[in-house]
């Protein structure tokens, strides 16, 4: 799991550089796998996903990782 968390820690660190909420959220206990969950807050949708897809640019185009998918979740005011 160290060698792991060698890999996992410096992306968090790299995503936190985008003003968001990042941590490793899942496939906690699984050896080459991780979850990491970005969050944002911002007054319009349109900034939100210009972060995000910053965000995933980054992890993208870390050589280490092979990143398999992306799911986001926007929430309004509706909500």
């Amino acid at each position: 799991m160290k060698t792991k968390r060698s890999y996992v820690r410096p992306i968090i660190a790299a995503l936190r550089k985008f003003e968001v909420s990042v941590a490793e959220v899942g496939a906690l206990d699984r050896h080459g796998r991780t979850e990491i969950g970005v969050a944002v807050v911002a007054p319009d949708a349109g900034h939100v996903t210009e972060v995000l897809d910053a965000c995933e640019r980054l992890v993208a185009g870390r050589p280490e990782v092979d990143l398999l998918s992306v799911r986001r979740r926007l929430h309004g005011d509706d909500e």
